[in-house]
């Protein structure tokens, strides 16, 4: 785990002398005062994976392209349930039918076929499973993966630690700059803070030589980040 603080500040010593990085009028405040920006980011291997997949089938009928579609999804259930995957890590969408037609100039349109879709999102809670499972996908005419997202198990834990490092970055700012104008902090004013987005999936990119592609996935890296704003008084 890697972890980076990245240094940006904004301050104000006096009233008369204020470089405004919050929404509040803190040139109006009647007391000595300077405000940071703690920021923070995580960068962490990932340990799950959000898939998103997708049948799209075209037939004659309604009722053939529907079969097709039900078939791919049933032998995909399966194979999810024999590789242990939990049902309640499993969102299977409603069926789509809609007619396909062909236009031509100052000709009534033509159905040509039908076509029927169904989407699925998997939670995959043990990467090493995951190449295996959209090989598996494909073969049982899954047609499409729309979205990977990489993530971590521990996000919670994660990001409270980015929060925490958000903290400590905005008071050794503020203690900072306090001392080197002879000034001491003394307590906090205002704190404005706004949930961040707290995780930020980055897939892997295989190197061209590497023929094992199932560990692309297993490299993910996952980025978590935050940020604090803070009032504090001067003594």
């Amino acid at each position: 785990m890697r972890l980076v603080t990245k240094t940006f500040t904004l301050a104000s010593l006096t009233s008369a002398l204020v470089f405004t990085a919050l929404p509040v009028m803190a040139a109006d405040l009647p007391f000595p005062h300077l405000e940071t920006i703690g920021t923070s980011e995580i960068s962490i291997e990932a340990d799950m994976a959000t898939v998103d997949i997708e049948v799209v089938v075209d037939a004659l009928t309604a009722k053939e392209a529907k079969a097709e579609s039900d078939k791919a999804i049933s032998q995909f259930l399966s194979r999810l349930d024999k590789a242990g995957i939990a049902k309640n890590d499993i969102d299977s969408a409603n069926l789509n039918i809609r007619p396909q037609y062909h236009y031509q100039n100052n000709e009534p349109a033509k159905l040509v076929a039908y076509q029927a879709s169904r989407s699925m999102t998997i939670t995959v809670r043990d990467l090493s499973q995951l190449n295996d499972l959209l090989d598996t996908a494909l073969d049982q005419g899954i047609n499409r993966v729309n979205n990977i997202k990489l993530s971590s198990s521990k996000q919670a834990e994660y990001v409270e630690q980015a929060r925490q490092s958000a903290i400590a970055d905005a008071k050794q700012k503020a203690a900072s700059l306090a001392k080197g104008f002879d000034k001491k902090v003394d307590g906090v004013w205002q704190i404005r803070y706004f949930d961040q987005q707290p995780v930020q999936p980055v897939m892997y990119r295989m190197a061209a030589e590497s023929s094992d592609a199932s560990q692309g996935y297993q490299q993910g890296q996952v980025s978590i980040s935050d940020r604090v704003e803070v009032i504090f008084k001067l003594k």
